[in-house]
């Protein structure tokens, strides 16, 4: 990652940890961050059942079975369909900032550092690659 990236994470972690005046304690975090999750959860569902920008077409994802391991991600679909709208897009963005500050704010209190473990799953998948199986 450049410098100017790892500068950019550096200092949403220490904004986060000066601004956070409230839910300091681990439980209230755990809490908000599943709260977070369900709210990007919601925003997606109701992009789909209210604006209707997306579609959801889901069906069994079947693929040859002597096709290479490298091979199934041509045969895989996200089941999605359409694009989200420009107010879609912009909650969306909102609930995944939310979401990415009570990451945050787990990361300051159990004294881990956002960019580092960005690094590391990085690490991991160039180290493992299609093995990492996700």
């Amino acid at each position: 990652m450049s410098k100017m990236k790892e500068t950019t994470l550096d200092s949403f972690q220490y904004a986060v940890e000066e601004l956070l005046v409230r839910n300091k304690s681990i439980l209230d975090q755990m809490s908000k961050l599943q709260d977070s999750n369900a709210r990007i959860n919601r925003t997606i569902s109701k992009a789909v059942t209210q604006c209707g920008c997306i579609k959801i077409n889901a069906s069994k994802q079947d693929y040859p079975e002597d096709i290479e391991y490298t091979k199934i991600k041509d045969f895989m679909s996200s089941h999605l369909e359409g694009k989200l709208c420009p107010n879609c897009h912009d909650l969306l963005e909102k609930d995944m900032g939310r979401h990415l500050f009570y990451l945050t704010t787990l990361c300051n209190n159990l004294d881990l550092n956002l960019y580092d473990i960005i690094l590391k799953e990085s690490e991991r998948l160039r180290l493992f690659g299609k093995y990492t199986l996700r």
